[in-house]
């Protein structure tokens, strides 16, 4: 077979696969088109010239407020970090811990109030950051960012106010800086990455915080901690270093209130919540239920605080601060004014007229942007946006009736009261219907696209098996495999762009290329099946089967039908979501069922159950008896390991009910110190004890014996890095106060270790590829020396991929030969790992593979992988025991 045909055909399969994988992400991955317009202050939803007139200087839409403002960013500050209960006598470690929170509430009601802030998923950091400053919705395909950040070419807060001349000063999560570059007076920045750092950029802010606001020389200071996010992630909310955490941030808002002046709005907000393993990123109520403090040394509200306190969505904070602070409404907005900041010290009725006019403007901003996107994207539903076009247009034309009677009216009648009262309403429930549809648009996947992807997928892997077949019972490969299908996809590809350029439509090259992709595997399935009659008549031609051969068939053919139906099974049931639910508990289950169906095969085939001979009466059992037992053994000690193996489960937000393992929390989270130490004193045994394993069973089928690279470092590279793990888990694992001077060190440790492992991961991988053999064969005439030499170059034949034990056994024999000839005595060579030659590499490749998932676990999970290994060479070992009784 000649090369460029394959290229060709493994260049026609790559793009069947990127076809389908592109059309699945396409349906699945879903993003919101961001509008490239931006809101400025000549825009014509200003007030009406009576009001326009009353708008102090530097203010639009909106009289400003407020001058200045601190928005101080607690990251994952959940709700229950920041409610005070004094009712309870002994709290949890995050519980009453920001006390002057309620202080503040308490003792000035009218100045200071808490808020549930309703974080939108996903609850990642840096969409939560987007959020926060454009009060739009971060779409699921915005996750992928979340580690790389992007610039935000979305109009934004920051952009409102760098634009209308305001001072930006920034302090803390370096997320801020990729997102928003160059928008900053001043900055800064500190690395966020390591959120076993619980110090660094809290510590770099409270630096620079208090002599910034003392300068002056700022319009809006926002500063954003991460120690209560890396606490949560290193050791747990429910944990003493994160009552250190709180307690730190509390100390901190105390100072900081002194600071202020009576010109300062205070915000302290969570961008998202935790879990009660210290996660983030889902949608569950402890994710998604985070914390918001409003505070001003002058009156902000025009009565007390409610019983229980508001909850309000994120996006809500966007339009309140830009008119509080006279700057434009960012342009995507889809969140609610606070209208309760508007309020003011005036009456019922003047206060009402003031929330109305946020009202009105927030109002018309939002439905400015639904008319912008309707007419870019098709995304929105018609019959929904018409609906709330008409609830926009009434509210409107009422609130200019509305205004024109209270003109100039001294003494407003109680009947224009409730009517102010009725009109907020009104544009309460548009802007919260506005948001819901976007949000159930942007939230909404495509499913046909979705299932087409699938179809297109699971159609390559079928091509590739038959082409597989044909290439090699075939002489016409390339008109079947490459000539017919790239025809079929060419003419649909043409006849597609031809349809759409006549009837005028966008061309979705996406959907172009789907359908080329799917038509070319069309053309090659249907060229292949016309060839089945011919092959059916020249076998009919041929004399009819014996019955004993045709029995064999058969049984063979079930014996492959019945396990292969199996995996198609189970592979069906990962398209439900009951199955990805319980999979914690189906996947042990269908791994012991099928050990357990093997053994019953084989009893039932009579495997089991021969006859002794006179021999093996004398003897007690024989070998062959002893295979069985050892068999049962095997499996006994896999149903030990698999049932083990459950004790390390996570659970889903679909099971209310469920606690999670134990033993996924880190090391970090035990307050016990000795019980801390006795567990890491475990996890490295049981690390070392992995090692020592896979050492063992490489060195007892003689794949340690030679001096090769990958054979030295399986002997020394392996401790090493369990050596590394072990230095990076009991740095990551210590206490923060207990390290003293040595914290500068210990900072540099906890990089190192990991880059370590890495690059002697990295080494072994490198080596691996290099020779994989690890066979050894050695003369016993000399004293070392091995002669088995790995391939060079291409292999010749299909032989050299097959069948490598008995290339091995052709190379030992050329390379004895002449040696033979020209001495007189026999010479007879000892060969080593001839029988683990496939497995062997595969072992030091899953161990190395190991020791990396090992970093990103927690550390009390080493006896789960070492479980894991275990049920491997458990399994190797029954199915060769396996095939031995049934004498494959």
């Amino acid at each position: 077979m000649q090369r460029w045909p394959v290229l060709l055909f493994l260049a026609w399969v790559c793009f069947l696969f990127f076809a389908g994988i592109g059309l699945f992400m396409s349906g699945f991955l879903l993003t919101r088109i961001e509008l490239a317009s931006s809101s400025s202050c000549s825009d014509p939803l200003v007030p009406p010239p009576w009001e326009r007139q009353s708008l102090p200087p530097g203010s639009c839409w909106a009289p400003q407020r407020f001058s200045k403002a601190v928005l101080v960013i607690i990251d994952a500050l959940r709700f229950e970090f920041a409610r005070f209960n004094p009712a309870k006598a002994s709290p949890l470690p995050y519980e009453n811990k920001l006390s002057f929170l309620h202080h503040l509430a308490t003792s000035q009601p009218r100045h200071a109030r808490l808020y549930r802030f309703r974080a939108d998923p996903p609850t990642a950091t840096m969409q939560r950051i987007k959020g926060l400053t454009t009060g739009s919705l971060p779409t699921f395909i915005d996750v992928g960012s979340n580690f790389a950040t992007y610039a935000i070419q979305e109009d934004n807060l920051l952009a409102q106010l760098v634009q209308n001349g305001r001072r930006v000063v920034f302090m803390g999560d370096d997320t801020w800086e990729g997102l928003f570059p160059k928008k900053f007076f001043r900055s800064y920045f500190f690395p966020s990455f390591n959120v076993k750092d619980l110090h660094t950029v809290d510590n770099g802010i409270l630096q620079h915080l208090y002599p910034t606001v003392d300068s002056g020389e700022w319009d809006v200071l926002i500063a954003h901690f991460l120690g209560v996010d890396h606490c949560g992630h290193k050791h747990g909310p429910d944990h003493p270093e994160m009552t250190k955490k709180l307690t730190q941030m509390n100390e901190m808002l105390r100072s900081l209130v002194d600071h202020l002046g009576n010109d300062t709005l205070l915000l302290v907000a969570g961008d998202h919540g935790m879990t009660e393993t210290g996660d983030h990123g889902g949608d569950s109520e402890k994710e998604v239920n985070a914390a918001l403090f409003v505070y001003s040394k002058t009156a902000l509200f025009g009565a007390g605080p409610p019983e229980e306190p508001e909850a309000i969505p994120q996006v809500n904070l966007v339009p309140t601060v830009a008119l509080l602070l006279g700057v434009p409404i960012p342009y995507s907005n889809i969140g609610e004014v606070m209208a309760e900041l508007f309020s003011g010290d005036g009456d019922t009725v003047s206060a009402a007229l003031q929330q109305l006019s946020v009202y009105h403007i927030n109002a018309k901003q939002v439905d400015r942007f639904l008319h912008s996107y309707s007419l870019v994207a098709q995304d929105l539903p018609a019959e929904q946006l018409q609906r709330l076009q008409e609830l926009f247009s009434s509210a409107v034309e009422e609130h200019s009736q509305l205004l024109a009677q209270v003109q100039g009216v001294t003494l407003v009648p109680p009947e224009l009261e409730s009517r102010l009262g009725s009109l907020i309403g009104r544009f309460q429930l548009y802007l919260r219907e506005a948001r819901a549809v976007c949000t159930q648009s942007w939230a909404r996947f495509h499913p046909l696209r979705m299932v087409g992807g699938c179809t297109l997928i699971a159609a390559s892997c079928l091509l590739c098996y038959v082409a597989s077949e044909l290439a090699a019972a075939s002489d016409s490969f390339y008109r079947s495999c490459l000539l017919y299908p790239l025809l079929w996809g060419s003419v649909v590809a043409v006849l597609l762009g031809l349809a759409r350029v006549f009837t005028q439509e966008g061309l979705d090259l996406l959907l172009v290329l789907s359908w080329a992709a799917a038509a070319s595997q069309l053309g090659f399935f249907w060229h292949w099946w016309g060839r089945h009659p011919k092959r059916a008549r020249l076998a009919g031609s041929q004399p009819p089967l014996a019955s004993v051969g045709l029995r064999q068939r058969l049984r063979a053919w079930l014996g492959l039908a019945f396990p292969m139906g199996i995996l198609l099974f189970r592979c069906g049931a990962m398209f439900s979501d009951s199955f990805v639910v319980a999979e914690a508990r189906v996947a042990p289950f269908l791994l012991a069922s099928l050990v357990m169906l093997l053994v019953g095969k084989l009893h039932w085939d009579g495997r089991l159950t021969v006859p002794e001979g006179p021999k093996q009466q004398l003897l007690g059992f024989s070998s062959y008896r002893r295979e069985i037992w050892y068999l049962l053994c095997l499996v006994a000690m896999l149903l030990v390991c698999v049932r083990l193996s459950g004790f390390f489960h996570q659970c889903r937000e679909e099971i209310p009910q469920c606690r999670p393992s134990l033993f996924l929390s880190p090391l970090a989270s035990l307050r016990n110190t000795r019980a801390k130490n006795l567990f890491y004193l475990l996890c490295v045994a049981l690390l070392a004890g992995l090692v020592y394993a896979v050492r063992s069973w490489l060195r007892h089928y003689g794949n340690l014996n030679s001096s090769d690279p990958l054979v030295l470092f399986v002997r020394w590279g392996f401790p090493l890095v369990v050596l590394c793990i072990a230095c990076y888990w009991a740095v990551a694992s210590s206490a923060d106060d207990s390290l003293g001077k040595l914290q500068e060190l210990v900072q540099v440790a906890v990089v190192a270790f990991p880059w370590a492992v890495y690059g002697l991961a990295s080494v072994g991988l490198l080596l691996l590829l290099c020779n994989p053999m690890t066979v050894f064969a050695k003369d016993t005439r000399e004293s070392a020396g091995s002669i088995v030499t790995p391939y060079l170059g291409v292999p010749s034949s299909e032989v050299d991929f097959l069948h490598v034990i008995p290339q091995i056994y052709k190379r030992m024999q050329e390379s004895q030969k002449s040696r033979l000839e020209q001495g007189s005595c026999k010479a007879t060579v000892a060969a080593y790992g001839l029988g683990s030659v496939y497995s062997a590499a595969l072992v030091i490749a899953l161990t190395l593979l190991g020791f990396l998932l090992m970093l990103l676990h927690s550390e009390r999970l080493s006896l789960a992988f070492l479980l894991l290994f275990l049920e491997a060479f458990m399994l190797l070992h029954i199915h060769t025991r396996a095939r031995d009784l049934a004498g494959d």
